[in-house]
């Protein structure tokens, strides 16, 4: 009995401490991912840091496996199909959402305001969860507001400027025909001014709202991108005027920027967003 407990206990331990050999020839793999090209033996041991005839076992077995294959003819060695194959599985098992919500609680404490994460509905950008920071914050949205105008809130600017034109196209030219003509001036909206409005998100990287759609409310929001380069969701933190640092590089917009690549990250994106 006791050397069975005592078996268990090592056993657990061994797991603890992991498999050194396979850790040391992971870093081959990891060499590969992070050039994103094949490579001659001596330049991808060097960049795993181990002497060439060490790293040639471990590159033997990985092409016994598929992970890794050389080019007949350059002899460089690159990912293999069942590398491939992994990490295919690996995006279509990512959940967006829950991707997304462990990361949004982290940057409301961090930031003291409010973070949502919304995605595309049937009637525009949806708020599907809201995060409250610490610090009490009074703002007028739950689950299920849909973000509309569409050309006002920053959330909604992010969808119109990133998402392809011909899903935004119909609510944006129905939003400038009702802004035109709002009785308000400060609604007014030209199709100049619209193409103004989604360049400053195309040039940040993130859209931002001072006062609209909520009086005296501000907010950043800024796009997660999957592994295909398609926006997967926004984004959005929000919060009172008087303590909204506006600035496009002020920590609060860096931080929901940063918040949102390492979600994007996550998803598999490699930072090439497919344009508008």
């Amino acid at each position: 009995m006791e050397a069975e407990i005592n078996g268990t206990s090592e056993e657990r331990g061994n797991e603890r401490r992991g498999i050194q050999s396979i850790e040391v020839g992971g870093a081959l793999l990891q060499a590969l991912v992070r050039i994103g090209a094949p490579m001659m033996l001596k330049d991808l041991a060097r960049e795993a840091g181990m002497p060439p005839a060490k790293a040639h076992p471990y590159l033997v077995s990985f092409g016994k496996l598929g992970l890794i294959e050389q080019d007949p003819v350059t002899g460089r060695y690159g990912l293999g199909p069942f590398s491939l194959q992994m990490g295919l599985t690996a995006l279509h098992g990512l959940d967006p959402l829950k991707a997304a919500t462990a990361e949004i609680s982290r940057l409301a404490d961090e930031i003291q305001l409010n973070v949502a994460i919304a995605v595309w509905g049937n009637h525009g950008p949806t708020i599907v969860r809201i995060e409250e920071s610490s610090k009490p914050i009074h703002v007028n949205m739950r689950p299920g507001t849909v973000m509309t105008p569409l050309l006002l809130s920053a959330t909604g600017r992010v969808f119109a400027a990133l998402l392809p034109a011909r899903i935004t196209r119909p609510l944006v030219d129905k939003e400038l025909a009702q802004l035109a003509a709002a009785p308000q001036p400060a609604l007014r909206m030209s199709q100049r001014h619209v193409d103004e409005v989604l360049a400053e998100v195309r040039e940040h990287g993130m859209a931002r709202a001072l006062g609209n759609p909520i009086p005296g409310i501000n907010a950043f929001s800024a796009p997660v991108f999957d592994h295909s380069g398609n926006l997967a969701l926004a984004i959005t933190a929000m919060g009172p005027a008087g303590s909204f640092d506006p600035a496009w590089d002020g920590p609060t917009a860096r931080k929901v920027k940063a918040c949102a690549e390492g979600i994007s990250s996550r998803l598999g994106n490699t930072g090439a967003a497919k344009g508008a």
